[in-house]
């Protein structure tokens, strides 16, 4: 198998800088790694293999440089490895849920289930009345408008008997 050229292996060109080598490595390097792909496990250990040894020559400026003079020497066209694929699709945002996730949901249905019986029996323990019609219901006959008022309802501040002085703020 012939090698192919360290610049068309890490995807740049022949007078990038260090920090687009640098760059190009770790792009790379996650789509290679045995523990990053789904590429076979000898496939992407050969193809990860052979980036580090791309960045290990290309990184170090003599080796580089003796990389660069064989390289123009050798005119001959490299030939495409049989290891290198179409980049990895990524993964979908949906997925299944994993055994763990349903457990927890589960469990937090269960809590649900368990705080909504656990206060219904609470309350009718301690005699609450379980439903009730709010006052402002339609349905219902008395409303706050229709109730009657008596003067009973009315209660005065002051004592019995006590003179009332009008307020400051009104005249």
């Amino acid at each position: 198998m012939a090698a192919l050229n360290h610049y068309e292996l890490l995807e740049i060109a022949s007078n990038a800088s260090p920090q687009d080598l640098r760059q190009a490595f770790r792009r790379l390097s996650k789509r290679y790694h045995p523990d990053t792909t789904t590429l076979p496990s000898a496939q992407a250990a050969e193809g990860f293999r052979q980036l580090q040894l791309a960045y290990l020559t290309l990184s170090d400026p003599e080796r580089r440089r003796v990389y660069d003079t064989s390289l123009s020497q050798a005119q001959a066209p490299p030939a495409p490895p049989h290891w290198r694929v179409a980049p990895v699709k990524p993964a979908p945002v949906r997925r299944a849920l994993s055994g763990g996730e349903w457990f927890a949901l589960l469990l937090l249905g269960l809590a649900v289930v368990f705080s909504l019986v656990l206060g219904v029996g609470l309350a009718w323990a301690r005699g609450t009345e379980l439903l009730r019609e709010p006052s402002w219901w339609p349905g219902n006959e008395q409303t706050a408008g229709t109730l009657p008022s008596t003067a009973a309802d009315v209660v005065s501040a002051a004592p019995p008997g006590a003179a009332v002085q009008p307020s400051a703020a009104g005249a």
